[in-house]
């Protein structure tokens, strides 16, 4: 694909992509096109110092390539530091398929999508995100083995993601209100897809009340009744008067535009890249609004999907126990942010880039294999 034809759509300026991978980080940026199913991909592979990359691949119609690129760059990124947080041998990568997943979705395309994977050698492993489920994952697996979340193993990631949330939202309310105890709290949930449905069971299960959103309302309506809950308009969650606020959807929603809006003392959702930019964090602080990183709190798929590369295999109980410490490794973050004066944003990617650099001096010894 040419670099005239990505921007035939009238972009203002032409994307330089190797700026783009310099900005971010990154090791390998692949893009892979199958005329024969119409398959239009992008794997980003950020860093590979503590292992092979893993992270989920998302199918979304993005409006521009330069949307695709921008969007895989970022989620593989993060992957890097959720991987780190998360004290998993494991890079950051992540990959997106340019369809739309309620028309677009067939076996060829999913088949061909797997023989990308399998190409690359075992640099990247893929599991579900936004658009993908274990069933098409299992599609995928049968072109390539290196695919995590598949039924016969850990399964769905989504229940591991939501505990993950639960327990850092848990840690924020602690700090805020001196209990995690979640009874009569509001929490507004943006997003409810497989992580956000589970979650809203979660915290009605708490004792909180809940006001939810989403862009497909009729597919959730008949759930959200069932729970109890309060149902707004995509566009007014923001500004709901609540106590927390968890973002369940797409990323860059903290932004110069809805953080004025939010009428919350804690953000906790399972959306990934949820700041827009880093400053936005610090605005977060500056309006006394606890957040907790995004790429911590939503670890717990990510630590389900990694028990698989165990040497004896996934273990349910073991991957759980895990998931569960994330609500420790919140609060050691907050309270960083809170004692050194910085973002917690920037607390966490410390706490990520510490490991990244010491392992990465470690793995310069030679070992014979």
């Amino acid at each position: 694909m040419g670099r005239r034809e990505w921007h035939a759509q009238g972009a203002k300026k032409p994307m330089n992509v190797f700026d783009e991978m310099q900005k971010y980080g990154h090791e390998e940026l692949v893009f892979w096109y199958d005329q024969a199913t119409g398959l239009k991909a992008i794997v980003g592979i950020h860093d590979t110092t503590l292992g092979p990359a893993l992270g989920g691949c998302r199918m979304w119609p993005y409006e521009t390539e330069d949307e695709a690129i921008t969007d895989v760059l970022r989620l593989s990124r993060g992957m890097t530091y959720k991987n780190a947080a998360m004290g998993l041998d494991l890079g950051g990568g992540k990959s997106v398929i340019w369809a739309d997943s309620r028309e677009d979705k067939h076996e060829a395309l999913l088949r061909a999508f797997g023989r990308l994977i399998q190409s690359l050698g075992g640099r990247y492993i893929t599991a579900e995100d936004v658009g993908i489920t274990a069933d098409d994952m299992a599609m995928v697996a049968r072109e390539t083995r290196f695919v995590g979340g598949l039924k016969e193993t850990s399964g769905d990631p989504s229940p591991a993601t939501a505990l993950g949330v639960l327990e850092g939202m848990k840690a924020a309310a602690d700090m805020v209100w001196g209990t995690p105890d979640l009874v009569q709290k509001h929490v507004a949930i943006q997003g409810i897809g497989h992580v956000g449905m589970i979650l809203a069971h979660m915290v009605k299960e708490e004792g909180a009340r809940l006001t939810v959103t989403d862009i497909h309302p009729e597919e959730s309506r008949a759930a959200i009744e069932a729970l109890g809950a309060t149902w707004v308009q995509p566009e007014e969650i923001y500004a709901v008067d609540a106590d927390i606020f968890a973002p369940c959807a797409l990323g860059a929603i903290l932004n110069d535009e809805t953080i004025p809006q939010l009428k919350v003392r804690v953000v906790a959702g399972s959306a990934n890249n949820q700041l827009r930019e880093p400053r936005h964090g610090l605005e977060l602080m500056r309006r006394n609004i606890v957040y907790v990183p995004d790429y911590v709190i939503n670890g717990g798929g990510v630590v389900n999907v990694a028990d698989e590369l165990h040497p004896d295999g996934y273990h349910n109980e073991r991957a759980y126990s895990r998931v569960r410490l994330i609500g420790r490794q919140a609060t050691e973050i907050l309270h960083r942010s809170t004692t050194e004066g910085i973002s917690s944003q920037e607390a966490a990617d410390q706490l990520a880039e510490s490991r990244i650099n010491i392992l990465g001096q470690v793995k310069r010894t030679y070992l014979p294999r």
